[in-house]
């Protein structure tokens, strides 16, 4: 049987839940300066791609929280305390110091999203978003669009920071979605 539009995003936030615990993990394996020494990356550090990826699922969550809340959903699992950041903070603009914080923040907001994704009514996806983007464009398409901005941003930057990871000697070992279905991660 073919899942419906929500099991697929479901099973992004899994995947997204459980290559991030295994890209933090390695990340731990280098000291806080590896961490954030500029290695020529679009952030520069492995820990500034890192917080880039805090603040903009911020933004995009607060943006389908949103959505959901004019649509009567209940987005209970995205409250003010998980989108804590702050309106107007730029995307480079570090969030975290600390790594501990910033490990977190990063659980936090994954539990955060398998829980919403997981109550998400079926309809939801086709609803219509309406906001702002960061330069103040007025933005208007289906919710769907954004989710799977958000699970394609992630991929995106993750992949840089596994490749700072090699070039500094760590191996983050399988990273591909189709891991999931080992004999320790069932569908």
């Amino acid at each position: 049987m073919l899942p419906d539009g929500l099991d697929h995003y479901r099973w992004m936030a899994r995947y997204n839940a459980w290559f991030n615990e295994r890209l933090y993990d390695a990340c731990e394996t280098l000291d806080d300066g590896a961490r954030k020494q500029d290695r020529g990356a679009f952030f520069g550090s492995i820990h500034r791609t890192l917080n880039h990826l805090i603040v903009a699922d911020q933004i995009w969550l607060k943006r389908l929280r949103q959505c959901a809340l004019d649509h009567g959903f209940d987005v209970s699992s995205l409250s003010d305390a998980v989108l804590d950041l702050d309106p107007g903070h730029g995307l480079g603009e570090p969030v975290y110091d600390d790594w501990a914080a910033l490990r977190a923040k990063r659980r936090q907001l994954d539990d955060a999203m398998v829980l919403w994704l997981a109550a998400m009514p079926v309809s939801f996806p086709g609803c219509t978003m309406r906001y702002a983007n960061s330069k103040g464009v007025q933005r208007q398409h289906p919710a769907w669009q954004a989710m799977s901005h958000c699970f394609n941003h992630q991929t995106h930057h993750r992949g840089q920071v596994t490749t700072l990871l090699m070039q500094a000697g760590v191996d983050v070992g399988v990273t591909d979605l189709i891991a999931l279905l080992g004999p320790d991660n069932p569908a």
